[in-house]
């Protein structure tokens, strides 16, 4: 029998795929994107060619330059919220179950390591309810000021998945070299049950 049934290492890989990607449109919006930064930029360089702006305007302008790929960061919202769906029922499967089996057998490394993952499905559970809550608040009869102050804890909750990201592929290279062999290869062929 194999460690990682292919339905969970489909599911791992197409999430690692999923975060780096909302991480990757965070990472533009903060930086390249900024609509700050470019309504700066479009207010000077449309100055030296006698055109003016109204600081407004170049908000405007910046934040429609920035609008296509911020639609890439809630297509990607929408599937973390399939894959979370999806992970709930892998949780019920025997290849999702083995994880939190035998909890009293295991290393206080390996016990910290599970609590580990649950908080961080807990926190992509957030993100991606808060998510939904910030892009519907219309919808959901939410007051703008309300959609606001959800999207301040949104991006103050990210940083953990920006902090768990390095640790996560820290950790594997860690364990890969200290005994746990193969938990890449593993997370790709499926491994076999010892």
């Amino acid at each position: 029998m194999k460690t990682w049934s292919l339905n969970f290492r489909l599911w791992h890989w197409i999430n690692a795929t999923i975060i780096l990607g909302l991480l990757g449109t965070v990472f533009l919006r903060k930086t390249f994107l900024s609509w700050r930064t470019n309504s700066e930029l479009l207010t000077q360089k449309l100055s030296e060619i006698n055109l003016e702006v109204t600081e407004a305007q170049a908000k405007v302008l910046a934040k429609a330059i920035r609008a296509p790929m911020w639609e890439w960061h809630i297509l990607l919202g929408y599937a973390l919220v399939a894959l979370l769906l999806w992970r709930s029922i892998l949780f019920f499967t025997q290849s999702g179950k083995q994880n939190y089996q035998n909890c009293k057998a295991e290393s206080f490394h390996k016990k910290i390591v599970k609590v580990g993952y649950i908080a961080l499905y807990a926190i992509l559970a957030f993100m991606a309810i808060s998510g939904l809550v910030i892009h519907f608040y219309e919808e959901l009869g939410l007051l703008k000021d309300t959609a606001h102050d959800i999207k301040e804890i949104h991006e103050l909750v990210f940083n953990a998945v920006l902090i768990f990201v390095p640790l996560h592929i820290m950790g594997v290279i860690i364990s890969e070299n200290r005994g746990e062999k193969d938990i890449i290869s593993d997370m790709i062929n499926g491994g076999r049950k010892e």
